[in-house]
């Protein structure tokens, strides 16, 4: 459905976008993550149109994004993560008003925003001003305008931003249940939500593709690296000189210190290794009080912060 080919956007003094390339195959869920300023929402702005890259190209359902727009935009429901709506009308009067831009009239016009009202919970409003409206119903009525025409291809930049956790919860089974019937590119930040939703994961930082493969892959790679936490008392940088020591430990990370003055620290330790013993060990020989010692599995979280500070 999307192929992207070396797409760069270059700004004056920076690269917000490095010659990326990646595909999304039809009917796929791909969350595309990346860090503020990493270029997600300039390589999604692209892909929809509303900005031209410097280099390279993509395409749409076959279509190139340039060469074929017209084609290519009739194919795409986009939903930026501001979503600019006319505050002086109301819900149901700009949802006939988008879709009929969309080329939709009459009876077909109608029936398509009524399925996205609906979908979108936002029929009990359909009759308020757009302007009395709380941030959540606004990113409501942006999902209702990417829906309506039915395109095949949603684009969806923070669709989530603003809601409280029960309408989180609510927007996810909706997107799972959009996944039945379009093709659907997410950015958001709630990486929980990307590995309950999304079939693959992309990550950009820095303009540049970082990865990309399914999210329990992904999680895979970093189990293999483990993941111990613990907490003692000790001075940080003394205890980092020792726990970076062991054998089997690769790098330490110092996460601060609690109002009680317990050291908490992260130890990334080598593939299949299990280094407590070893790390214990280490603690009773310096004499330091232990209260905690644990491996943790790791999360797309985990996978996410890895990549984009390695990349740093």
């Amino acid at each position: 459905m999307i192929e992207v080919r070396q797409l760069t956007k270059r700004y004056v003094g920076r690269t917000a976008v490095d010659a990326i390339s990646f595909r999304v195959e039809k009917g796929e869920i791909v969350g595309f993550l990346g860090p503020n300023g990493a270029g997600k929402t300039t390589t999604m702005r692209m892909l929809t149109g509303y900005l031209p890259p410097t280099a390279g190209t993509a395409s749409i359902g076959g279509f190139d994004i340039f060469k074929d727009s017209l084609k290519t935009r009739a194919m795409i429901g986009y939903m930026p993560e501001d979503v600019p709506l006319y505050h002086d009308m109301r819900v149901k009067e700009y949802l006939n008003f988008r879709a009929r831009l969309k080329g939709l009239r009459g009876r077909d016009a109608r029936m398509a925003v009524g399925e996205a009202m609906d979908k979108c919970g936002v029929t009990e409003v359909r009759k308020k001003m757009i302007r009395s409206l709380s941030k959540g119903f606004r990113q409501r009525v942006g999902l209702a305008d990417a829906l309506v025409a039915k395109p095949a291809l949603l684009i969806l930049d923070e669709p989530t931003n603003g809601l409280d956790p029960n309408q989180i919860r609510q927007v996810r089974e909706l997107i799972r249940e959009l996944g039945e019937n379009h093709t659907i590119l997410l950015s958001t930040h709630i990486l929980s939500e990307v590995e309950m939703t999304c079939g693959r994961v992309i990550i950009i930082n820095r303009g540049k593709l970082c990865a990309a493969d399914k999210p329990d892959k992904l999680v895979d790679q970093m189990r293999t690296a483990g993941l111990v936490e613990m907490e003692i008392k000790a001075n940080p940088k003394v205890a980092e000189g020792v726990l970076e020591k062991i054998p089997a430990v690769k790098r330490v990370a110092h996460n601060g210190t609690d109002d009680e003055g317990w050291e908490r620290f992260s130890l990334r330790v080598e593939a299949n290794a299990d280094a407590r013993v070893q790390i214990h060990a280490a603690v009773v020989r310096e004499g330091w009080p232990l209260r905690e010692l644990h491996r943790r599995m790791a999360s797309l979280e985990d996978v996410f912060v890895e990549i984009t500070q390695s990349e740093q």
